[in-house]
């Protein structure tokens, strides 16, 4: 296209200004601009394949927020039309030029895909404001003296520490809303406060069924058992719940592939976790007196629920168990002699037991390194390692791996289950061992399984042909 005696540019206006290229001359510029990033993009670019210097080209375009898609377009055209009919490109001819114009087209404000994350609807009895983070007044000592009775209350009733921590955590978030939202407090008309906290979260905050579910059980506490108020009958919006998420299942191979890259005590963890379905908590309070190598069991107890279970002891990890408590009764040895081999153990069972404490069937069978003090009794003592440290580790494995799963340590509480119903064993078998209180929660697995054939029926797409 280019005629001699004509510079490159020169012929690019011409062509732009051609009726048939439609471009408008108030355009042609932007064009030309256009143009001229695309080859600094290329000549700074360490990619040497031309096509996919481009492709990267519109990329970073199409990641520019303040583009308009026909600003994007607009780009695409304008190289189209240099390396084609300008340079004579190669390449260009087979380039998907409208495809890539597509796979920038953004969607609009009222797609139905984008409308499923609903906005967040404003109360019906006031607007949002400022007010929201601004302290009321007295209202620090509002939270702490009702927290306080709050918690009095649940420690009598026995309940469990993460039950405790959620109930005194809504109980704040409804105090500092009626205080700083209604401009009351919580005592005056509780049951309507109640109500429109409710619909505070479900629709302002947009929270999961699961967690309103939460929030009710924590305020129908507080109502029932604090305020002393029996008859409870609440007027909110309730969101729909529905179908339960199928859980992260991975293989036996992709288990297999992360145990081989943790590292000690972070693999014998896992393992045993995989091993036996326990819970992560679950996992990490076991002590050396649970593990039963003669009747080859594993006590579990105040599991979830506070409930007590057995679990069957992994024969693969007998021998390493065992190599390990070894390992463990020499350290705690040690441990005595530098004053350091007590460990964390229930009030009530210290006071029965005085000794029990620097006892070894009691010590934990994943302890710290380090010594901390109990959070109420301000006793120095050795812990389980922490949680958030097992979940960092199998992170960071997780993270250089090719399993792109949304994977945590829970997800091999999953894989138990499902490869146990896979293997074919009754579900009241996985039930019991899974420590579930209803068989429903267990049926969950069946729909992850691998069945012959795949999932269901086959797709089509691997049908035999004719």
């Amino acid at each position: 296209m280019n005629t001699s005696g004509s510079s490159p540019e020169d012929a690019y206006f011409r062509l732009l200004a051609d009726p048939k290229a439609r471009v408008s001359e108030k355009a042609r510029p932007y064009y030309f601009r256009r143009v001229e990033q695309w080859q600094q993009f290329c000549l700074e670019s360490e990619n040497p394949s031309p096509a996919e210097a481009t492709i990267d080209f519109f990329n970073r375009l199409s990641g520019d927020t303040e583009l308009e898609d026909w600003q994007i377009q607009q780009a695409v055209r304008a190289v189209e039309l240099w390396t084609r009919q300008i340079e004579n490109r190669v390449w260009a001819a087979d380039f998907d030029w409208n495809g890539t114009i597509d796979q920038a087209r953004s969607l609009e404000q009222d797609h139905r895909t984008v409308l499923r994350d609903n906005v967040p609807s404003p109360l019906r009895s006031y607007p949002p404001g400022p007010a929201d983070r601004i302290s009321a007044p007295h209202e620090t000592e509002i939270i702490a003296e009702l927290v306080a009775e709050c918690t009095n209350i649940i420690r009598k009733q026995r309940k469990a520490v993460a039950t405790e921590k959620t109930y005194v955590g809504w109980l704040k978030r409804y105090i500092r809303f009626c205080l700083r939202r209604l401009g009351r407090s919580p005592l005056d008309l509780p049951l309507e406060n109640i109500g429109l906290f409710l619909d505070y979260v479900a629709l302002e905050r947009r929270v999961s069924v699961s967690t309103q579910n939460q929030t009710l059980n924590a305020l129908v506490f507080f109502a029932r058992y604090q305020l002393q108020i029996d008859e409870i009958e609440l007027n909110f919006v309730r969101t729909e719940s529905g179908y339960r998420r199928p859980p992260v299942v991975l293989t036996r191979e992709e288990i297999d592939f992360i145990l081989s890259h943790l590292k000690e005590p972070w693999d014998r963890i896992c393992r045993l976790l995989y091993g036996t379905g326990l819970r992560q908590s679950e996992g990490l309070r076991l002590r050396i007196k649970d593990i039963d190598f003669g009747q080859k069991i594993i006590a579990v107890h105040d599991g979830k629920g506070g409930k007590h279970r057995v679990v069957p002891l992994p024969k693969a990890m007998e021998r390493d168990l065992s190599t390990h408590i070894a390992d463990l009764k020499t350290r705690h040895d040690g441990w005595l002699r530098l004053g350091q081999g007590a460990v964390h153990i229930p009030s009530a069972l210290k006071r029965k037991y005085p000794n029990a404490a620097t006892e070894f069937a009691w010590q934990y069978l994943f302890p710290a390194a380090r010594l901390c003090a109990h959070p109420r009794s301000g006793e120095v003592a050795r812990h389980h390692l922490h949680e958030k440290s097992l979940q960092n580790q199998f992170k960071n494995v997780l993270r250089k791996t090719t399993i792109y799963k949304k994977a945590t340590c829970h997800t091999l509480r999953h894989s138990f289950a499902t490869h146990l119903l896979e293997a074919g064993y009754d579900i009241r078998t996985v039930q019991e061992m899974m420590g579930h209180a209803d068989v429903s929660t267990t049926m969950i697995y069946l729909h992850v399984m691998k069945k012959p054939g795949g999932v269901g029926a086959p797709s089509p797409l691997d049908l035999p042909g004719d």
